[in-house]
């Protein structure tokens, strides 16, 4: 029997149409440009139906709310597809991969993020390859977990990020292997796959407004100035620091504010913004007061990866101590311990 795959619309470049005001998307457009693609009636394409967002949106405009409505989507259809294709803007595509794979607990089926550089509607899109792979993997059901396709590379969506505005392969996975490389064929790297959950039993985690900041460290930062952003109102925050987890100790003010917050609550989670490799809080005395304060060195994840599961843990209403305990805890193939 066919496989039956999803698509769902949620805007982005790949279905966008020049405007006065530059490309936009164009409601109940993108469906006549499916029409044009001879490939997707190919006898060897599964049976796909696709659903339009309303409204569509430029990928800039998207935040928890959106991603919500994207698991609400895949919750609604998990039970009649074999997998979902989200066609998606690349600005964020990232941060909806990693929300995702919190989200979709249980998950046994592939879904697929994807979109484009050039719209579909121009003569040089990479749209219709992205589509078409993406369909074809969602189908195939050997990955059963959040991934995101571009130019030949399949992804773990939370250890994506987007690299480059210009470049057809937008996304890198600077401290994960591909999952699968497409040429002629398509080669899965079985050994780096997630497994289908023992349970398997799906559930959606639906993510609750909550207050997170993101704060990148650089070199002499004016903390007095940025210090209403580390304030207690926020539950979490991201550290993007040097290396693997240094702040400067020679100003006070930041150190202090960090620890303030810290100690009424906050989870202050440290990020490296090195692309490759991991944060290691206590190897300089420069991240020893950070380890001090309590703060959760978040290994080899991406940003996007841990706002994404700073998300989930605190919509799961876990305690702090327990928070900070799963940031350092691999959930779903988002860090290596």
């Amino acid at each position: 029997m066919k496989k039956r795959v999803c698509i769902l619309y949620t805007g982005g470049t790949i279905g966008m149409v020049p405007t006065e005001h530059g490309f936009a998307p164009k409601k109940a457009y993108f469906s006549t440009l499916l029409d044009e693609i001879y490939q997707l009636k190919d006898p060897d394409m599964p049976l796909w139906d696709i659903v339009e967002f309303d409204p569509l949106l430029d990928s800039a405009n998207v935040a928890y709310e959106q991603w919500v409505s994207i698991g609400r989507a895949i919750k609604e259809r998990y039970d009649y597809y074999d997998g979902f294709v989200i066609l998606h803007g690349t600005d964020t595509m990232s941060y909806t991969a990693s929300a995702l794979s919190f989200m979709l607990e249980g998950l046994a089926k592939p879904v697929v993020l994807t979109g484009a550089q050039i719209p579909l509607c121009q003569l040089r899109s990479d749209g219709r390859d992205n589509l078409i792979n993406s369909m074809v993997i969602a189908s195939e059901g050997v990955v059963n977990e959040v991934c995101l396709y571009f130019a030949g590379k399949l992804l773990r969506g939370n250890r994506s990020t987007k690299t480059s505005a210009d470049e057809l392969m937008a996304f890198t996975s600077p401290n994960f292997p591909a999952l699968a490389n497409v040429g002629i064929d398509i080669k899965y790297n079985h050994h780096v796959l997630n497994q289908i959950p023992k349970s398997n039993k799906f559930k959606l985690v639906e993510f609750k407004q909550t207050p997170i900041g993101v704060l990148k460290i650089f070199p002499g930062i004016q903390f007095e100035l940025f210090e209403q952003i580390i304030s207690e109102k926020l539950k979490g925050v991201v550290l993007e620091t040097f290396g693997d987890g240094n702040i400067p100790n020679n100003e006070s003010s930041l150190v202090n504010s960090i620890q303030r917050v810290s100690a009424k609550g906050s989870v202050i989670a440290v990020c490296s913004q090195c692309y490759q490799g991991t944060t290691k809080l206590g190897t300089y005395a420069t991240s020893n007061d950070l380890k001090s304060f309590g703060a959760v060195g978040c290994m080899d994840m991406t940003t996007e990866a841990a706002i994404a599961k700073l998300y989930y843990l605190f919509s799961m209403d876990y305690d702090i101590e327990t928070i900070k305990n799963l940031m350092g805890k691999n959930l779903r193939g988002e860090l290596s311990e």
